[in-house]
């Protein structure tokens, strides 16, 4: 068995690795808030106010940093105003986007923030330019946050709600390239710095205005945001915040086939596996390329980057409404998510946030929930998003790796070892994921600067590529100690079982 070395400092600690790169998105999108998060009051499940109760205690487990709502693109159609006082009278709407259904607003304003409360995750509200108003947007902040008798707090306060929310960010516009107004860059540049200016700090909130960014590589996007700002070339730590809005999105998602046949989530290949880790890799090309945009205006690194619609899109599971992107999810898709997360923390310098898509039922989902049985499944990219939990606002690690084997995939190179690493006080993780479908990998962990005094390791794997939880079978792909680490002059020797994702946390002297 070949061996692959990771150089690892452990006293030269860099960026912060921001807990909201693990933050997640539910839209109203299929079977993600009706039927995943809310159930309604008069529900056999047990919930809270409606809110399904083993949901919440499930994403508990992951120390949920935020979530996104209400969209995607049924943000640029979503008026605040039809979500908020009695269910019975609150109107219609057509979901366009999503199956065509009418939505009955039942899920609102209310609802969400009831929701994040129970998480304990912070509210990232995404506001509606594609269709709505200035005016509109600097009222749903005023309702969320203000604490006096203006106008929207008294209009919170008549619907319930006596204290105000914090939300700590808010998301102006959503994909204007696409369904929030099929915009050009230059046109959505304007509106982003006009609305932005009116999403206003009331009541001592705080808020990180994030423009619609890029679809994948369009670096042209991002240059003319970039752009749309003032001097930003001062020292961060003497600058103000950027302004009128601190960060710009991107948005990329991870399929084999095209836009209308984009593979099946479980009928795989073993190319098409290799495919789907190849066009994960290419997130780290992504951020590099932005990155090297925003630096040229920004420097001192004011203007955060946020990936806040990542993760995989396959064909929608047979049987089911295509409009409601409900798919299962595989050993693979928890390796793609570790591939990605794995360069947001190599990149966490500029990347501040990153959402994963959805959170339950759409996509590449953390939980699956039966509509006959009422089970609740947590799926393989779940375990990933668990075990990563040491690396929530630590600081990065550089890995460097030698001998890494790759395979040539659609005509370039893909390296066969992911990792990245942390270090919080006296403990350090490490993150290595074995992409080789059909052989085990030893990986030398050369580790420098401090002692190791102790350490465990844990292994996601399963018997097959395409093995994944089901509730006949919730345990399929499930994380288990790995016994596989054994001590080495240079530090710690780790086996990786083919197609495993690992963590190997450090006690440090």
């Amino acid at each position: 068995m070949d061996t692959t070395t990771a150089v690892i400092d452990l006293d030269l600690p860099g960026p912060r690795i921001s807990r909201h790169v693990y933050g997640h998105f539910a839209e109203h999108l299929g079977r993600c808030i009706y039927g995943g998060f809310y159930v309604g009051e008069d529900a056999d499940v047990p919930h809270v106010r409606g809110i399904r109760l083993d949901v919440v205690e499930a994403l508990r487990e992951l120390a949920i940093p935020n979530l996104r709502w209400p969209g995607g693109c049924f943000a640029d159609d979503y008026h605040w105003r039809d979500g908020i006082g009695p269910r019975d009278e609150r109107p219609r709407m057509v979901n366009s986007h999503w199956g065509d259904v009418v939505e009955d607003n039942a899920f609102g304003t209310h609802e969400f923030m009831d929701l994040c409360e129970l998480l304990g995750a912070e509210a990232y509200v995404a506001g509606n330019v594609g269709s709505g108003t200035v005016a509109e947007m600097s009222e749903w902040i005023e309702y969320l946050t203000r604490a006096d008798d203006s106008p929207m707090a008294a209009l919170r306060r008549a619907n319930g709600r006596d204290e105000p929310w914090k939300v700590p960010f808010f998301g102006v516009g959503n994909e204007a390239w696409g369904c929030g107004g099929n915009l050009r860059v230059e046109q959505f540049a304007s509106l982003a710095r006009q609305y932005s200016t009116y999403v206003r700090d009331h009541a001592g909130n705080e808020v990180y205005r994030i423009a619609a960014g890029a679809s994948d590589g369009d670096l042209h996007w991002t240059e003319v945001l970039m752009q749309s700002f003032g001097p930003l070339d001062g020292p961060a730590d003497a600058a103000a915040p950027a302004a009128p809005f601190q960060g710009i999105s991107l948005h990329y998602y991870t399929f084999t086939g095209t836009w209308q046949d984009k593979g099946s989530a479980t009928g795989f290949t073993e190319d098409e596996w290799y495919l789907a880790l190849q066009k994960a890799s290419f997130m780290e090309h992504l951020l590099t390329r932005h990155g090297q945009v925003m630096d040229r205006y920004d420097p001192a690194r004011r203007v955060g980057l946020v990936v806040d619609e990542w993760g995989t899109w396959w064909n929608v599971e047979p049987g089911t409404n295509p409009g409601f992107l409900y798919q299962q999810n595989t050993l693979r898709d928890a390796l793609v998510a570790s591939v990605h997360l794995d360069a947001f923390h190599r990149h966490a310098d500029r990347v501040v946030m990153a959402n994963i898509a959805q959170t339950v039922n759409v996509l590449q989902a953390m939980l699956l929930t039966d509509p006959d049985t009422g089970a609740l499944v947590r799926t393989p990219s779940f375990h990933v998003f668990a075990m990563n939990r040491p690396h929530h606002d630590a600081d990065s690690l550089a890995v460097h790796l030698r001998d890494v084997p790759e395979r040539e995939v659609d005509g370039d190179a893909l390296p066969l070892v992911s990792a990245s690493a942390s270090v919080k006080g006296d403990a350090a993780c490490v993150s290595l994921t074995n992409l080789d479908a059909d052989a085990a990998r030893t990986v030398v962990l050369d580790l420098r600067g401090r002692d190791v005094v102790g350490h465990a390791a844990t292994v996601l794997t399963a018997a097959a590529t395409s093995s994944h939880n089901t509730p006949d079978d919730p345990a399929a792909v499930a994380p288990a100690p790995l016994d596989s680490v054994r001590a080495h002059e240079r530090g710690l020797e780790v086996t990786l079982p083919a197609h495993s994702y690992v963590t190997v946390t450090l006690t440090l002297g």
